[in-house]
């Protein structure tokens, strides 16, 4: 009996039910668009559409490009109604994959410079990526490939730049928290209690 449909099974079928790619398409898009809250669909793209066609949810059909051979995969009906099925189940919490928050969480073993220097990294990085989200915010408004999602894609996006908007602004409050620490192990008078009074 063949096995369940992973969430990155179900990740490429929703692109398969776009439109039909072939596999280096399907890389584009998925880094276009999944890798912001998918990222392991990326990492899965070339066994993953075989999977499908195996499971019978996709089907694949070989063409030429010029002198080079590429299958391009499309959704089945069976496809369809998987997906259809998927969307139905509640989805199981998210999961935080952030390596800058574990090296915070073991700041101890080391210096307070590793630390800011980290917390400094993570505050870049979110600002970087919140530049790159508003590009794609602004391209919103302009020609766009699936004018029929971009209500689907606006949802996303705004939940994307709040979560970089709440990392950057995390890193630079910890940075001001840190600067009267004596080192990663004696912060000295700071009161943990005021890392929460502004919270309500």
């Amino acid at each position: 009996m063949a096995a369940e449909p992973s969430t990155t099974s179900q990740a490429i079928l929703g692109l398969l039910s776009l439109r039909s790619w072939s596999t280096y398409e399907l890389a584009k898009q998925a880094q276009r668009s999944l890798e912001w809250f998918w990222p392991r669909a990326e990492r899965k793209l070339y066994d993953e559409p075989k999977r499908l066609v195996a499971l019978g949810l996709a089907h694949g059909e070989k063409e030429m490009t010029g002198a080079r051979p590429r299958t391009v995969y499309a959704i089945t009906r069976k496809g369809r109604q998987a997906l259809r099925r998927w969307l139905d189940e509640p989805p199981v919490p998210p999961v935080l994959e952030f390596e800058g928050m574990v090296k915070v969480f073991f700041a101890d073993g080391g210096t307070l410079g590793q630390l800011r220097t980290n917390l400094v990294a993570i505050a870049d990085t979110a600002e970087s990526r919140l530049v790159d989200l508003r590009v794609k915010v602004g391209e919103l408004d302009g020609p766009y490939d699936f004018e029929q999602r971009r209500h689907l894609n606006a949802l996303g996006l705004r939940f994307h730049l709040e979560h970089e908007v709440a990392i950057a602004g995390w890193a630079r409050w910890a940075l001001e928290q840190v600067d009267g620490w004596a080192s990663t192990t004696d912060p000295g008078s700071w009161d943990h209690h005021a890392a929460f009074a502004d919270l309500g």
